[in-house]
């Protein structure tokens, strides 16, 4: 099993929420190991990569705590805004090949078969 390393907080938040309402019959310990995973992937990202990525979710999760995080994050993923937009697919995409990939009976929904 991969070593947890500490996710950015801001990253964690998102993902976890995005991955929550994507999936919602994904178990709580799946979820957890899936944001590890990106919280991973996102480290590894190169520096001005890295550094945009971060940026980006620290915008988001400031915006979050003013006006409320589902809401925020339900904006961000319908806004086609350059770069904000790109935000939720880069969680969506490292956090779905994660789960079907290390889980391959997982319904559609986060369930298992």
């Amino acid at each position: 099993m991969p070593q947890p390393v500490s996710t950015p907080r801001t990253v964690a938040r998102f993902a976890d929420g995005l991955l929550e309402t994507d999936l919602p019959l994904l178990t709580d310990e799946r979820r957890r190991e899936t944001v590890d995973f990106i919280g991973r992937r996102v480290r590894m990202l190169p520096s001005i990569t890295r550094f945009g990525v971060l940026t980006i979710g620290a915008l988001v999760d400031v915006a979050g705590t003013v006006a409320g995080h589902d809401r925020t994050r339900r904006v961000v993923t319908r806004l086609p805004v350059p770069l904000l937009s790109e935000y939720p697919r880069l969680v969506r995409s490292l956090g779905y090949a994660y789960i079907w990939e290390t889980w391959p009976d997982t319904t559609v929904d986060g369930g298992t078969l």
